[in-house]
């Protein structure tokens, strides 16, 4: 009998096939949302796995006898956890670490249970530390209700095998030592546990991590150093006590030298002598972990932990993970999820390690079958459906590369939380393509803004999946009719010229949103003007939407690019708008040719002239100076009438004026600055050289504390 759901029984049989490697978990989850999980996890070394094993190798019925699954998953819901968390706990341990004279209760467990003379002082060991505990925490751990709960039960079972004819002698236990003194009284109230709480649940089987393993995670099983403890499950089975002595130093000197570092087989020996000198100073027989540490530390770390911190965690945790056969109990996406892998030519990527994966979404044609050809396509389709539903197993990159809308760049790397997700995706469709369908209509019933949409549509492109994309369109289409901002209109116009643009590619019909894009840039052609309206605060959102517009305006010649440059005149023109956005919408038209030199003068002695206010002013030429700088740099007599301009101004105009133009020549370049103090020179009559290394020049304490000054400077009038 092993402590462990009694629902899992249907799981032995895999738990044991000879395809299983271990690390392995049970993972169970609740049929309804909100999901909840619990992960039960098994090594190798794990003492229910080798129990588990030793009764199928010696046909022998094996049992789990703990709560069911249903019930551990209901009892959040039912209150039997008190609020106050681990405290009482992680204090008795504290108290037992202090006691046993050692660095923590792990290396007091190794010491007299791991390295026991014999099976006898290893039940004695185990024993007395699991009745220690459980005296200093009964009935005041948060979890003690459920902890009552769980031994009734399990002594109910034992009861019930007993009942069913078997000798109480031929019934082995394989529980913590927590629960021993808890298991041995029968009590009459075990009877009645009928009124148990339950949930709707099921459970799969998932690889599972050392490293995972390391952290403690789900049922609270497992070790700070799982890698350690499989050296001396290896050491127990060859009956060689110190094999976890010499194969952890050997290790952790040969990582070092991989990484470059040189140890010499001197220094491996030197450690294992002190490692074994520091056991005896300490009481023991055999080097413990903490003990290896140590004497790495001294002779292969030359002192300093630093030196072999990587190493350590390599030989401690490592980056084993387990494997599961193909046809395990797994949830059908699951199923779905490995499957894909495997035609998607993806396996290697199943591993601890982050890995890069560049895709090239172009038609191979140096190959002959269609789904070679398309490969990295459909992979990029497989990994953004995965994206969709929240799976983490791969992250998508920038990539810094002109035009490459055909190259995508991954980091993949598996983990038991991406599994975790994966099952807990198992609501939303019986495979990847189903429940990434089935997000993305979520989100579109639960859109607020057009832009939301606009997003599922952007998604549904990448992930290649046509149906989304004209539920989604249809959808927007109704929203459209509602009245938007032009914040929201420019969003989303920006998203579906994106799709248009790049559908192809992804063999994605895109043509259905063209309308669509149409009607939504015409009215914020409409709205543009009067969203101009604004303070400094609000013109950064609208000024990302101009910015939009006109990009997306550029990209596709079926837009009604005359309403556009008249709009675009008009905000440039007009004095009862937000300056800052009049000069952005003069710094566009510069940019695509539809305002002249004449015209930029005439602007420019208007806006910069005797008597307007230094926010104004200023506020104007800081939108101009966001694009085109190198075409404002050249024309000389732009800087020649802000310069007139600024010589008209009082001290505190100065004063406001230096904030918005400190903050319009923050992004300036080294070399832009350079060819404005050339600019200066010449206008006062000075070397522009001795200008620029003015301008460039490291601001001594006072002046940097008059330009912070700037920072809280009062606006109000």
């Amino acid at each position: 009998m092993v402590e462990g759901p009694s629902d899992f029984e249907d799981l032995l049989s895999d738990m044991v096939r000879k395809e299983t490697k271990p690390p392995i978990a049970v993972l169970a989850y609740t049929k309804e949302a909100p999901v909840r999980t619990i992960l039960y996890p098994f090594a190798e070394y794990s003492p229910e796995y080798q129990a588990i094993q030793w009764c199928h190798n010696h046909h022998v019925t094996c049992r789990f006898i703990d709560l069911p699954s249903e019930t551990f998953l209901a009892i959040p819901e039912c209150g039997m956890q008190e609020a106050e968390g681990e405290e009482c706990r992680m204090n008795v341990y504290e108290q037992l670490d202090q006691q046993s004279g050692e660095d923590g209760h792990d290396t007091f467990w190794e010491r007299v249970m791991e390295q026991a003379g014999s099976i006898e002082a290893y039940h004695m060991g185990a024993n007395s530390f699991g009745a220690n505990i459980r005296s200093l925490t009964a009935g005041r751990e948060n979890d003690w209700a459920e902890t009552v709960l769980r031994e009734a039960y399990m002594r109910q079972q034992i009861k019930k095998a007993v009942d069913s004819g078997i000798e109480p002698e031929n019934i082995v236990v394989v529980t913590g030592s927590y629960h021993v003194e808890g298991l041995k009284s029968w009590q009459e109230a075990d009877e009645d546990l009928s009124k148990m709480p339950k949930v709707g649940a099921n459970h799969t089987l998932m690889p599972y991590s050392y490293y995972r393993l390391s952290t403690r995670a789900g049922y609270g099983a497992g070790n700070k150093a799982p890698a350690y403890y499989a050296l001396l499950w290896e050491g127990l089975k060859k009956g060689e006590p110190m094999y976890a002595v010499y194969s952890y130093l050997i290790r952790l000197a040969k990582y070092q030298r991989e990484k470059g570092n040189p140890i010499s087989s001197a220094s491996v020996i030197e450690a294992v002598r002190l490692a074994m000198s520091l056991a005896s100073l300490r009481g023991g027989t055999i080097a413990s972990l903490r003990d290896l540490r140590d004497a790495a530390q001294t002779c292969i770390g030359e002192g300093s932990v630093s030196n072999i911190i990587l190493a350590t965690a390599d030989t401690e945790i490592g980056t084993t993970i387990g494997a599961l056969p193909d046809g395990v109990s797994r949830t059908s996406i699951q199923e779905d999820f490995y499957r894909q892998l495997k035609d998607l030519k993806l396996e290697k990527y199943r591993e601890l390690t982050a890995q890069d994966l560049m895709l090239d979404l172009r038609e191979n044609r140096r190959v002959s079958s269609e789904k070679s050809a398309f490969m990295d396509l459909h992979r990029s389709f497989f990994l953004h459906r995965l994206r969709v539903i929240q799976v983490s197993f791969a992250q998508q990159q920038a990539v810094n590369q002109d035009n490459a809308t055909w190259s995508e760049h991954w980091v993949v790397r598996w983990s038991p939380e991406a599994e975790i997700e994966l099952v807990e995706s198992a609501l939303k469709g019986d495979t990847i393509d189903g429940a990434a369908s089935f997000a993305m209509k979520e989100r579109v019933e639960n859109a607020a803004k057009m832009g939301d949409i606009a997003l599922v549509i952007e998604d549904a492109c990448c992930c290649g999946m046509e149906k989304a994309v004209g539920y989604a369109t249809a959808a927007l289409q109704k929203m459209a009719v509602d009245a938007a901002s032009v914040e929201d209109l420019a969003k989303t116009a920006q998203r579906l010229s994106v799709v248009i643009q790049y559908g192809n590619i992804r063999r994605i019909d895109a043509k259905p949103l063209e309308p669509i894009l149409k009607q939504l840039f015409y009215r914020a052609c409409l709205i543009l003007e009067s969203a101009c309206v604004c303070d400094d605060a609000a013109s950064k959102a609208v000024l990302t939407a101009v910015e939009q517009l006109n990009s997306v305006e550029l990209a596709h010649d079926f837009l009604a690019h005359e309403e556009w440059i008249k709009v675009l005149n008009n905000i440039s023109e007009r004095d009862d708008l937000n300056t800052k956005l009049s000069g952005f919408a003069a710094a566009i038209l510069l940019e695509r040719g539809n305002m002249n030199t004449q015209q930029l003068r005439t602007e420019v002695s208007r806006r910069l002239s005797k008597g307007i206010p230094a926010d104004l002013g200023a506020g104007w030429f800081e939108g101009l100076a966001m694009k085109n700088r190198y075409a404002l740099i050249a024309r000389l007599s732009l800087w020649e009438s802000l310069n007139d301009y600024l010589v008209t101004l009082d001290d505190e105009e100065f004063k406001r004026a230096l904030v918005f133009l400190r903050r319009a020549f923050a992004d300036f370049s080294a070399v832009e600055k350079d060819q404005i103090a050339e600019n200066l020179g010449e206008i006062l009559g000075l070397n522009g050289q001795e200008v620029s290394e003015v301008v460039n020049a490291v601001l001594d304490e006072s002046a940097q504390q008059m330009i912070e000054g700037l920072d809280d400077f009062d606006f109000d009038l």
